[in-house]
């Protein structure tokens, strides 16, 4: 018998209405042959409501006794949405985290789940009932409530349909799928009917509200479907299923998102020498703060400047952590800059297409957004804007590529199940006993590409647009693409290319710039490409701190960076590659899948 996972949040059993709504559901696809679990969030504003009381009676709420005060939320819910099935004529029985066997480790308000037991589960399953599940909680091996943080319900459901090997994970919530951008933002944004775990994985660390990342790390990890539904549909519409394959093959583009509240970090006139980003990033990490957008440039007379980007709420608690490493370095500024906002695109098709990168600065350009940093993996373009831009920068995106419509050619889904390599049985309970471990799939060397370097960049919009849009006259493929932020109103764009296109490259660029103010064009004909990628990147704000003491250890210096959900990649001297990657497989040796 077929199994599915279905989750509600917290405004889809907002009222006794909706709660018995959410329980026709169930029992209809218990009709339709499937067990089901449900998994369900607190009521509405009860989770607000709590919060509230606890700040009532404490400046400063023990996170231990706020997880045993949070976790009533949901208790509060499945208890009622059994109820209601009970009325319905259903067999249910509603579950805490605790008692379906849900273990996590004991970081109050934000802990990870290491394991789940299903047996009481499957034996009620069995038994015809359908499992109401206390979603966002858990208990540590001291047998204390813990509660898994933001999006903490759909980490569950999801996290439940992995280790019961569900055909599907239903989220039912109060949009009718995923959006190619947030259509409060964009009022042409289009649901799509299908969205990659990667894409999907990007998007939601942008931003993107209809899903957490953490839940989708759990879908890819383990190849769980998670299909996103409005639970206010009463005639079961379809919504936007997330999977292994993208909507459209053809597309390079499938999203777009905007971050509003962004601030940027730089540490000017750092040491440029191996061991400076650990010292750096250490700090931060040991502030358990996530950094995004990390950048730094090609040093020059011995110093760099390394710049990053956190959520204006982090900021604090980062000034404080890097105030410390910029005294211990001597000579180091540090600037902030506040009110600025990320703008992203997103899809499968960047990894094989070119063009994307010129097409999107030509478009702010044209719309007189300025760009003030830029950085690139295979499958997202992230730049930063002034915060007033944002809005216009993100419709300008989606307008540019088209995401109102439709993709013309669909990929073929209908082999998709057979596509994706299953696991064994023993490795699957292998995975599951640390749930949410970081996964490092790969770690790669590129010794097939150089560097070009445009120095002393005006601090105005349409440069960038006009030195790629010469690259891609050319046909040049370019790979990474860095800016930071400069100093004195001037910036320095580097970007690699394959090493036979290094002098061409740098010779169109020159004529691009010639009439800009810009300063030299400088390359390397030569660079190493070291990328670590893998499940849970930017979750785990450790694996920056890792990567970068593994290459100092080894005396190897970075000279360029850039970030994405779910790889990072260094630009080392070429000669330092193979130790690089030595070091690197060495340091990651316990989370390599």
């Amino acid at each position: 018998m077929s199994l599915i996972v279905q989750k509600f949040g917290g405004t889809s059993v907002a009222t006794p209405e909706k709660i018995t709504e959410a329980a026709r559901k169930a029992i209809r696809a218990q009709q339709q042959g499937h067990q089901v679990v449900l998994v369900v969030s607190a009521m509405g504003k009860n989770t607000d409501t709590l919060v509230d009381l606890a700040n009532a009676v404490s400046t400063s709420p023990a996170a231990r006794e706020m997880d045993m005060l949070l976790s009533t939320g949901e208790q509060v819910s499945v208890a009622l949405v059994a109820m209601a099935i009970h009325e319905l004529g259903g067999k249910a029985t509603s579950l805490t985290g605790g008692q379906i066997g849900i273990k996590t480790d004991s970081s109050h308000t934000k802990a990870r789940i290491q394991n789940i037991s299903t047996e009481r589960m499957q034996a009620l399953l069995d038994d015809g009932h359908i499992v109401i599940a206390a979603g966002f909680q858990g208990t540590d091996e001291q047998g204390n409530i813990t509660t898994l943080g933001r999006g903490g319900s759909d980490t569950t459901a999801v996290a439940l349909a992995a280790v019961l090997g569900a055909d599907e994970c239903q989220i039912y919530t109060d949009v009718d799928g995923v959006f190619t951008t947030d259509p409060r933002q964009v009022a042409e944004a289009r649901k799509m009917e299908r969205v990659s775990h990667n894409e999907m994985l990007e998007l939601a660390s942008l931003g993107a509200g209809v899903m957490h990342s953490r839940s989708i790390e759990f879908g890819k990890k383990f190849n769980v479907p998670i299909h996103v539904r409005n639970s206010g549909s009463f005639t079961d519409e379809p919504g936007t299923v997330i999977g292994p394959e993208s909507e459209s093959a053809d597309r390079p583009v499938s999203g777009c998102a905007l971050t509003k509240n962004e601030a940027r970090i730089t540490l000017a006139g750092v040491p440029d020498q191996p061991g400076t980003m650990h010292q750096v990033f250490a700090a931060i990490g040991a502030s358990h703060v996530a950094v995004d957008m990390v950048v730094q440039d090609v040093g020059a007379d011995g110093r760099a400047d390394i710049s990053f980007t956190v959520l204006e709420s982090d900021l604090p608690a980062t000034l404080k952590a890097v105030g410390k490493v910029a005294d211990a370095l001597n000579g180091v500024e540090v600037q902030c800059e506040e009110n600025l906002s990320k703008v992203s695109v997103v899809g499968l098709g960047m990894a094989t297409q070119t063009g994307v990168a010129d097409r999107m600065f030509r478009c702010l350009a044209d719309d007189g957004v300025n760009i003030k940093a830029i950085t690139t993996s295979q499958i997202k373009i992230s730049v930063l804007v002034d915060r007033a831009d944002g809005q216009k920068a993100l419709r300008a995106v989606h307008r540019e590529f088209e995401l109102d419509k439709p993709p013309a050619s669909r990929s073929d889904y209908s082999d998709e199940s057979s596509q994706i390599e299953q696991p064994s049985p023993a490795d699957i309970v292998a995975r599951l006993q640390r749930m949410e471990d970081l996964t490092i799939e790969n770690i790669s060397l590129d010794q097939s590409q150089g560097r070009v370097t445009v120095t002393d960049i005006p601090d105005a919009p349409g440069i960038a647009a006009q030195i790629f849009e010469a690259v891609a006259a050319e046909n040049l493929l370019v790979d990474m693409i860095v800016q930071g932020a400069g100093a004195d109103g001037v910036a320095d764009i580097s970007f690699t290319v394959p090493r036979d296109s290094v002098a061409k490259a740098a010779k169109v660029v020159e004529e691009a710039v010639a009439n800009l103010g810009c300063g030299p064009v400088e390359n390397d004909p030569a660079v190493a490409i070291l990328s670590v990628f893998g499940i849970g990147i930017r979750t785990h704000v450790g694996v920056g701190v890792r990567m970068f003491a593994a290459l100092a250890e080894a005396g190897i210096n970075v000279d360029l960076i850039n970030t994405s959900e779910m790889r990072v990649n260094v630009v080392v001297d070429s000669a330092k590659g193979d130790a690089g990657l030595a070091a690197l497989k060495t340091a990651f040796a316990d989370v390599l899948g």
